[in-house]
C-alpha cells in the first residue's frame, strides 16, 4: 500500500472491461475512491487536447487503458478511426501528463503491435522485426507509438513512462456485441445461442489454423498494477499466460463447455488474422514477479456461465 498511499490516480478506460478490474485490484491494495479519477468517454473525449490537459491536473499516476478496439471484422471496416482515435488519445495524454509533471505513466499497448510473422514465443526484442498483420496494423501501430513516445520522453525529459503488451483478454463482462467483439466472446455467444435455439450448425470465421494466447482479465489487471508498483524501465513488457491454442481448438473447447453438439462450418473466405500468437512472459516474472493464475478452461467456464446468466441483450 505504501506505493499508492496519498496518490491521485487517473485511469482512462476505468469504467471498461479491463478498467473495472484494475479499479478492483487497486481497491484490494487499499486505494480509496477519492484517490481515483475515472473519466467517461461520453464526458471527456481524449482526442481533444484541452480535455487531456484538464484530466491530468494534480494527478500522480496515469494508467492509460482507454482504446477503441474490435475484432477482425471491425478492424477491417474502421481502420482510419482505429488509427486516429488511438494515436491521438495516447500521444496527447502522455504529453499532457509530462507537462503536468505526473510521476508515472503506465501505457497499456496491444499484442497487435507485433510483426505479422514473429517467432514464437514472442519476445519483446522482436517487436520491430516486421510489419503488423494487415487487418489490425492501423490499431497496432497507433498503440505502438506510445512505446516510441515513452522511450523518447524518458531519454529527453526523464519522464517515467512504461509500456505493457497484454495479450488477448477474456472474462466475465467482456464485449459480446457481434459487430465488434473479439474471438472468445463472439464464439461463446454463437455456441450458447445455438444451444438455446436448437441450431444444428455454427459458422466460424477462417480456417481455424491460426493460434492465439488468452489471458483472464483479472490476471491482466493484477499484472498492470504490479508493473505500476515495481517496473521503471524503458523496455516493453509482455503481459500474458504463456499458452497457445488454435482457433479450431478454441472453438471445440467452447462448444464442449457450452453443450453444443452440432457441426462447425468454417467460412474460409474470412481472414485468419495473425498466423500465431504466443508470448514469452519471462520478463514480467523477472521484473515484477507476475504470473497468470487462472487456468484457461476455468476462465472459459466462468465467462460462459456469466454470458448465460446475463441474457442475450448485451
Amino acid at each position: 500500500m505504501t506505493f499508492w498511499e496519498g496518490k491521485k490516480i487517473l485511469i482512462t478506460g476505468g469504467a471498461g472491461f479491463l478498467g473495472q478490474k484494475v479499479v478492483a485490484e487497486l481497491a484490494s491494495r487499499g486505494v480509496t475512491e477519492d484517490q481515483l479519477r475515472i473519466p467517461r468517454s461520453r464526458d471527456c473525449d481524449l482526442r481533444v487536447w484541452e480535455n487531456c490537459v484538464e484530466v491530468v491536473k494534480d494527478v500522480d499516476i496515469v494508467i492509460h487503458l482507454a482504446a477503441k478496439v474490435g475484432g477482425i471484422g471491425y478492424n477491417m471496416e474502421h481502420p482510419g478511426e482505429l488509427f486516429y482515435d488511438n494515436a491521438m488519445m495516447g500521444i496527447q495524454l502522455m504529453e499532457a501528463a509530462r507537462q503536468e509533471g505526473v510521476e508515472k505513466f503506465v501505457a497499456v499497448g496491444t499484442i497487435c503491435a507485433y510483426p505479422k510473422f514473429t517467432l514464437v514465443p514472442f519476445r519483446e526484442e522482436d517487436l520491430w522485426n516486421g510489419y503488423p498483420e494487415e487487418t489490425n496494423a492501423p490499431y497496432g501501430l497507433a498503440k505502438k507509438m506510445m512505446l516510441v513516445q515513452a522511450q523518447a520522453y524518458r531519454q529527453q525529459y526523464g519522464f517515467n513512462a512504461i509500456y505493457l503488451l497484454p495479450v488477448n483478454l477474456y472474462g466475465p463482462g467482456d464485449n459480446f456485441d457481434p459487430e465488434s467483439s473479439h474471438v472468445i466472446p463472439a464464439l461463446i455467444r454463437k455456441f450458447v445461442d445455438a444451444v438455446r435455439n436448437g441450431d444444428p450448425t455454427v459458422e466460424v470465421w477462417g480456417t481455424g489454423a491460426a493460434s492465439r494466447e488468452f489471458l483472464y482479465v483479472d490476471d491482466a489487471a493484477r499484472g498492470i498494477v504490479m508493473a505500476a508498483e515495481h517496473y521503471n524501465k524503458p523496455d516493453p513488457v509482455n503481459i500474458g499466460a504463456g499458452m497457445e491454442i488454435t482457433i479450431k481448438g478454441l472453438a471445440g473447447k467452447i462448444a464442449e463447455i457450452s453443450g453444443f453438439t452440432g457441426d462447425l462450418v468454417w467460412d474460409t473466405t474470412k481472414p485468419d488474422g495473425q498466423p500465431r500468437r504466443c508470448l514469452d512472459v519471462g520478463r514480467a516474472e523477472r521484473e515484477f514477479d507476475f504470473k497468470a493464475h487462472v487456468e484457461f478452461s476455468e476462465g472459459l467456464l466462468r465467462t460462459i456461465e456469466w454470458y448465460k446468466n446475463s441474457g442475450t441483450d448485451l
